[in-house]
């Protein structure tokens, strides 16, 4: 029990000091809603009249957005450590565990901040009405917080890379896309069918199964990668 509540007080501290942080200097939050904003404004200008647009289109196209503005942003939460040479005192203070919850934590609420912008714009510029809203709001809450499970490992290993930027993108890719393609496939119901929630159900279900399986596996991967 000890043990368990001071894991949890560690991922509740990094927690708050990565935001505090945030909020102070507000780089990563900066670098994925001008990304995102930016991208959404583009390509409602180039797809006009967006009435013509598929579904299929307008759902892949959202998700493509959120990846990569998400890759502007999600790779900080560890190079920031690295460029204000605090890594080894977190090391020290902090267990690995205590500090891949805490940086999960942050990424997810970055996310989530992330979609909250961006979507609502979304639908604004490119005319996509829904025939299920809350089934929209699922989705993008699972597929974002899958996104973050899949790439905050990914932003340990890059952390003292030179190339920083690009090495994420490349390395955060092939684990983000499952749950891209997934969300997409469960973005689209939410625009075409009637019955999206039966339709949809299974992709739910394996975004929930992924964050399942990759958070412990992350976890495993992170202790490796923090102690070196």
């Amino acid at each position: 029990m000890n043990r368990s509540s001071s894991w949890a007080n560690e991922a509740v501290a990094v927690f708050a000091k990565d935001w505090l942080l945030e909020l102070r200097t507000r780089v990563a939050l900066g670098a994925v809603v001008l990304f995102a904003v930016t991208s959404v404004v583009a390509s409602g200008f180039a797809l006009a009249p967006p009435s013509g647009v598929p579904a299929e289109v307008k759902a892949a196209l959202l998700w493509v957005v959120i990846f990569f503005a998400a890759v502007a942003g999600l790779s900080r939460v560890f190079v920031v450590e690295e460029e204000t040479r605090t890594a080894d005192a977190l090391r020290l203070a902090v267990s690995p565990a205590g500090v891949f919850a805490g940086k999960l934590a942050f990424n997810t609420v970055l996310m989530w901040t992330l979609c909250a912008i961006t979507v609502p714009l979304y639908l604004l510029l490119l005319e996509a009405p829904l025939r299920n809203v809350s089934l929209l709001v699922v989705v993008v809450a699972l597929g974002s917080t899958a996104l973050a499970c899949a790439t905050t490992a990914v932003g340990a290993i890059v952390a003292k890379a030179t190339m920083r930027g690009a090495l994420f993108g490349v390395l955060a890719f092939p684990v983000a896309l499952p749950p891209l393609l997934v969300a997409i496939h469960a973005t689209k119901a939410a625009w075409l069918s009637d019955s999206a929630w039966r339709v949809a159900a299974g992709d739910l279900q394996v975004l929930a199964g992924f964050m399942l399986v990759i958070v412990p596996a992350s976890v495993l991967v992170f202790e490796h990668i923090w102690s070196e």
